[in-house]
C-alpha cells in the first residue's frame, strides 16, 4: 500500500528541510527522486547522497522557479533526463516567505512569493501534466496560515490560500484521469527558513510549541507521512483535501 517501486517522483525545494526529508522519505518507499533546487546546489548533491546513502536513486534538476520560463526550464530538463519515462509523482514544495502585515510587506517581496508560491506552482504543473500519467500524483505542500490567522505574514498566507483554492479545483478537474490532487498543511517546523528566529531561542520555542496540541514543534520528517500516503496507493481514493499537519496547531 506504501510502496513506491517502480515510479518517479519530482520534488520541487528539494535541497533542504521539508523538500528534502519529503524527497528522502519517497526514495525509501521505491521511489526515483528527481531533486529539484535552484541556489544551493551543493545542498541539492547532499539531499542525493542522503538517498543514495540508503540505496535508493536521485539526480537533480535545476531551475528559478521565481522568473519568467522557469517553470518550462525545468520541465524541459526533467524530459530530458527521464527520455521519455513517465513522472508518476509531482510535489509541489518550493516556497519562499514573505513577512510584514499590510502596512509593512514590501510590494518586490509580495511579487515575489505570489511568483514562486503560486504562479510557477500553476504552470509548473500544468507543464508536467504531459509526463504524467493516468492515475498519479500532484502534491501541494500548503500552510497552516489558511487555517490560522497570520497577520505578520499576510502576502504568504494568501499565496498559500491560492495553492488550497488550485488543489481543490484540480482535483476535481483530474478526476476523470484518475489523478489525485491534495496539499499537506504544515505548522511551525524546524527548518532553516525558521532557524533564525527559533533556534537557539527558547522563548519562541515554547511558544511555537504551546501553540501544538501535541505540545512541540514540527519537524521536516513530521510532514512525510502524510505526503507517503499520498504518493502511494494507500491514498488512491483520496482527492482534493487539504491535510493538516500541524501538530493540532491553534485548535
Amino acid at each position: 500500500m506504501f510502496s513506491l517501486s517502480g515510479k518517479t517522483a519530482l520534488v520541487t525545494g528539494a535541497s533542504r528541510g521539508i523538500g528534502r526529508a519529503i524527497a528522502v522519505e519517497l526514495a525509501r518507499a521505491g521511489a526515483r527522486v528527481v531533486v529539484h533546487f535552484n541556489a544551493n546546489a551543493q545542498a541539492a548533491k547532499e539531499t542525493v547522497a542522503a538517498i543514495e546513502a540508503e540505496g535508493g536513486i536521485a539526480f537533480t534538476v535545476r531551475a528559478d522557479l521565481a522568473t519568467a520560463g522557469g517553470a518550462d526550464a525545468l520541465v524541459d530538463a526533467l524530459a530530458v533526463e527521464l527520455g521519455g519515462d513517465a513522472l508518476d509523482i509531482l510535489v509541489n514544495n518550493a516556497g519562499v516567505g514573505a513577512y510584514g502585515g499590510i502596512g509593512t510587506v514590501g510590494e518586490d517581496d509580495y511579487d515575489r512569493v505570489f511568483a514562486v508560491n503560486t504562479k510557477s506552482l500553476f504552470f509548473l504543473t500544468r507543464r508536467a501534466l504531459q509526463l504524467i500519467p493516468d492515475g498519479g500524483r500532484i502534491i501541494n505542500i500548503g500552510s497552516g496560515v489558511t487555517r490560522i490567522a497570520f497577520p505578520e505574514g499576510i502576502a504568504y498566507a494568501m499565496a498559500k490560500g491560492a495553492v488550497d483554492a488550485f488543489t481543490l479545483a484540480l482535483a476535481a478537474e483530474l478526476g476523470p484521469r484518475g489523478i489525485t490532487v491534495n496539499a499537506v498543511a504544515p505548522g511551525i517546523t524546524d527548518t532553516d527558513v525558521n532557524a533564525s528566529w527559533l533556534r537557539g531561542n527558547p522563548e519562541a520555542q515554547a511558544a511555537s510549541a504551546a501553540r501544538a496540541a501535541l505540545g512541540r514543534v514540527g519537524l521536516p520528517q513530521d510532514i512525510t507521512g502524510p505526503v507517503l500516503f499520498l504518493a502511494a496507493d494507500a491514498g488512491r481514493w483520496t482527492t482534493g483535501q487539504v491535510i493538516d499537519a500541524t501538530g493540532g496547531s491553534n485548535l
